[in-house]
């Protein structure tokens, strides 16, 4: 929201200072993010003058240059080389003096230097209007008139608007706020708490009364619920043309452009109150009727900006007999808007229910300043009168008589909210104890009105623009903000009551794995839920969660994979030279059983790629792998206390070579590198590995696990190494299986620690070499038992597997 310091003082029974001013606004809520000079004029003619044209005869050396003389009113005459064609003697120009920087219309700025042109010197220049931003002509020289006085500062002569533009973050709630009537309100709260004085903000009057009724126009409202108040007036003999130029300076400085004097009017209006208005051809307004209603699904309809546009059956618009003219509250209609030509105009000012213009504006794709405050709730209460004060302007600028008595359909008017304030509320959650007289006082100065007034609460009618106060606690906030917040006392000691979380284990869970990843290096990211939908193919689409009203076209779907966030992540990164990364996340992903039923599913994912190891004097760089990732998961399980097998075979979305993760029958999750087309989609070259980890299931095998501190073991490990020749594309993953299915107490560790594949071992075969670790925490072991559990091993082996061992 932008706001203008000229605009608002005006409002403001007292000048305040620009920057006491911006802290006002601060402590009140509005916080101001930016408070920047406006200038009509770039530099604001900041060291130009007003000089005469003593002398202009041709340049010795140059056809196209004329050598000038020019009295600036400082002593001796200028020199000063002009290639205008339309430079003469006696003429009164603008100036750029040497060490002057001059701000053109279009280019770079240009400090005056002496220069030497085809060899004669140069003291400044004599200005075009292009060339210092007052206009766009580059024909010749800007000619003054006569009586322009010599040595003026231009700045002087021309008075450039000047102003001091606050722009300000306002949250969805204050929709009060969006007008500079809205903020003079609540300065002047301010003012006259902190002040002790009572002041009110000044807005101009409006007792305009019909000159007549020959234009009526009649009002039908079709659907009360989403248009709850509709005014209108007729204003005859208007001329179209140019605003003037106060009203311009005022509309530029908040970021508005001026095209008509109408036009601008109803922009005006809508920057002062935060009433949004409309202005309709008259006579384009088939039988003078106008009808508030829906039309029907696909009716098309072109709006002001030349586009058919195909309507929903939900779209709200005001139509006449003969069909739509306008999207209320959105966008107007190329037939019924106003024209050079437009001798008569029909003024809107009505009350929209917000949500049926927010869906609107969605859906397609306008959001307008009309759009943006009708769908955060305006004052019901103020058309009427605001609709006064646009006439008002019209008739003073663009001339014309009031045709018409000022329409007023309310069908339902609204009944005023009420709240009740209790004292021990407001000290309990301000943390104050305010005087009573004080709450009254601020509570009057914005709005609100005093029902009742008991020893121990007070009963407050809420006014119609404060549509966000329903509550005791928005009461409160109200109090506060113009107290100012940053009064809010601070407490020496704070008190809380420890309370009994049901997901502790789980967070703890979370926590510890994640300080094990942090101490490994890895950085933990957090990616948008919402996403892009050409990210995934039909299958994932089909049962995906789509946006109804996405803010853009690149985000309108809740993410049915967590791997494209990542990617975008990673892609991000590696595109900046930061190629060797590993990250976690934990996160959700969202899915639809389409029959209303929504899932949300909880991910624990790694991302690695580059190198997991730099090159450094003790060794060369290890690049990642899919093995590397498996450690770490491997790794992560027993830290959570639960022991997990791999499987080869799987599927994923977006991944090759896929693993699969399992606890018992449980599938907790997958690993795999992600795939060439993916790689190639985010701009990947070096290979993704990922491990998707299905958190609620790994919480539901993790949480029932008590880890318990066990004693070092007292008596040695005995290890036996075993190679044996098998099929070369068995997996290690099934010996690890088979071995494990004998189930040996005593057998703590099975490790591969070597594979060989050669001719001579035979076609499609390969030597693989495993350590076994062995352990009885009661006794020593003896060769015997251990040599008895090989014999086990080596026979569930050749029988299961088909392994050939070797002999050492």
């Amino acid at each position: 929201m932008t706001i203008s310091y000229n605009w608002l003082s005006e409002y403001l029974p007292v000048p305040v200072d620009p920057e006491r001013l911006s802290r006002i606004l601060t402590a009140i809520g509005l916080e101001v993010e930016s408070m920047e000079p406006f200038e009509e004029v770039k530099g604001g003619l900041q060291g130009l003058v007003i000089g005469e044209v003593l002398e202009a005869v041709q340049h010795p050396n140059a056809d196209k240059l004329r050598l000038t003389k020019v009295n600036t009113g400082t002593g001796e005459p200028l020199q000063i080389v002009c290639g205008a064609p339309n430079v003469a003697a006696g003429q009164r120009v603008v100036v750029a003096t040497v060490g002057t920087t001059i701000y053109p219309a279009t280019g770079d700025p240009l400090t005056m230097k002496v220069a030497k042109i085809r060899g004669e010197e140069s003291y400044g220049m004599i200005c075009a209007e292009d060339e210092i931003g007052l206009g766009s002509s580059h024909a010749g020289i800007l000619v003054l008139p006569a009586d322009a006085p010599i040595g003026t500062p231009a700045a002087e002569y021309f008075k450039p608007y000047t102003d001091i533009v606050y722009e300000i973050g306002l949250t969805p709630n204050r929709a009060d706020a969006m007008s500079h009537w809205g903020v003079a309100r609540d300065v002047c709260a301010y003012l006259s708490h902190h002040d002790k004085k009572d002041y009110r903000p000044s807005l101009p009057g409006n007792n305009i009364k019909p000159d007549g009724n020959s234009m009526p126009v009649s009002v039908t409202i079709g659907n009360a619920e989403a248009c709850q108040r509709y005014s209108g007036v007729t204003v005859s003999g208007i001329t179209v043309g140019p605003s003037p130029k106060w009203m311009q300076d005022r509309l530029k400085a908040v970021g508005v452009r001026p095209t008509s004097n109408i036009v601008d009017i109803t922009n005006y209006i809508q920057h002062e109150t935060g009433q949004p208005l409309h202005a309709f051809d008259y006579d384009q307004i088939a039988q003078q009727q106008v009808i508030v209603r829906n039309e029907a699904e696909g009716t098309p309809f072109i709006t002001l900006d030349e586009k058919e546009r195909k309507l929903s059956s939900s779209d709200l618009m005001i139509s006449s007999p003969d069909g739509p003219m306008c999207i209320a509250g959105v966008f107007g209609g190329a037939k019924s808007g106003v024209t050079d030509r437009t001798k008569n105009i029909f003024l809107e000012s009505a009350f929209f229910e917000p949500g049926t213009i927010r869906k609107t504006s969605f859906r397609h794709g306008l959001r307008t300043d009309a759009a943006t405050r009708f769908e955060k709730g305006i004052d019901i209460s103020n058309t009427l009168h605001v609709l006064k004060r646009a006439a008002q302007l019209v008739k003073e600028i663009a001339g014309g008589s009031i045709a018409s008595d000022f329409v007023d359909v309310y069908p339902k008017p609204e009944p005023k909210k009420e709240v009740i304030l209790k004292n021990q509320y407001l000290k309990k959650l301000s943390g104050k104890n305010y005087h009573p007289q004080t709450v009254k006082n601020i509570l009057e100065s914005l709005g609100f009105r005093i029902i009742k007034d008991s020893m121990d609460a007070l009963s407050v009618e809420v006014p119609y623009h404060k549509r966000d106060v329903s509550l005791p606690a928005d009461v409160v906030e109200e109090i506060l903000r113009i107290d100012g917040l940053d009064n809010i006392e601070i407490p020496g000691a704070m008190t809380i009551t420890p309370s009994v979380e049901d997901n502790y284990r789980a967070e703890s869970l979370k926590q510890k794995l994640a300080d094990a990843l942090v101490g490994l290096g890895y950085n933990e990211i957090l990616t948008n839920s919402i996403t892009h939908s050409a990210y995934f193919g039909e299958a994932q689409l089909a049962s995906s969660v789509r946006l109804l009203n996405n803010l853009s076209t690149e985000l309108d779907i809740l993410r049915p994979s967590m791997l494209p966030t990542a990617l975008e992540v990673l892609s991000f990164n590696a595109n900046r030279r930061a190629t060797d990364l590993r990250c976690f996340e934990f996160g959700k992903t969202y899915s639809s059983r389409g029959t209303g039923q929504y899932i949300e599913q909880n991910h624990f994912c790694l991302y690695v790629t580059g190198s997991v190891q730099v090159q450094g004097w003790k060794g060369k760089a290890v690049a990642a792998d899919s093995y590397y990732v498996k450690g770490i998961i491997d790794n992560l399980a027993a830290l959570a206390g639960i022991s997990t097998e791999w499987s080869s075979g799987g599927e994923a979305d977006g991944l090759s070579n896929v693993l699969t993760l399992q606890a018992g029958q449980t599938t907790l999750g997958v690993l795999g590198q992600v795939s060439a087309a993916e790689s190639k989609r985010f701009d990947l070259k070096a290979p993704v590995f990922v491990a998707d980890i299905n958190w609620d299931e790994f919480l539901k095998v993790a949480l029932p696990v008590k880890i318990q501190y066990r004693e070092v073991p007292r008596f040695p490990t005995v290890e036996r190494d075993l190679a044996m020749i098998v099929p070369a594309a068995m997996p290690y993953e099934n010996i690890r299986q088979q071995v494990g299915k004998l189930r040996l107490k005593t057998l703590k560790n099975v490790r591969l620690f070597d594979v060989f594949e050669s001719e001579k071992l035979g076609a499609g075969k390969k030597s693989m070499a495993v350590n076994f670790t062995f352990l009885d925490e009661e006794k020593t072991l003896t060769d015997k038992e251990i040599d008895g559990w090989m014999q086990k091993i080596m026979g569930t082996l050749e029988k299961e597997l088909g392994a050939e061992i070797r002999k050492q």
